[in-house]
């Protein structure tokens, strides 16, 4: 789980509210990530693996057909942590949150980037 004093540093970037939302999407879900995987490097957990996790926790346990809609939306963050290892050369459950939240403001400089007008000229 995330610390407040992380979720503090998340909210502090000057990203927009959604993009903001979308970092703390994907930082719970590598901590959950690594969390389900003992560890804090190396790839994605396997998705059965993922799956039996979600089964056992206490929150899940009253509601086990949340448990299908949550891990493909872990499946689906795990998807976008692999990318973004990729292209930091590192392992998706070694990414940090600095990674993810200098990876969030790269997105959102490139996108302001694109839609800028062109230079007069």
């Amino acid at each position: 789980m995330l610390t407040p004093e992380e979720l503090a540093e998340l909210e502090a970037t000057l990203l927009p509210a959604l993009e903001r939302h979308h970092l703390r999407l994907l930082a719970h879900s590598l901590r959950t990530l690594q969390e389900v995987a003992g560890r804090e490097e190396g790839p994605l957990p396997e998705p059965d693996l993922v799956r039996h996790w979600a089964l056992q926790q206490p929150s899940l346990a009253d509601d086990p057909q949340f448990a299908d809609p949550f891990t493909e939306q872990l499946r689906t963050a795990g998807l976008q942590l692999q990318q973004i290892a990729e292209a930091e050369q590192r392992q998706p459950l070694g990414l940090t949150l600095a990674d993810l939240t200098q990876w969030a403001v790269r997105q959102a400089d490139q996108r302001i980037r694109a839609a800028a007008p062109p230079p007069p000229g």
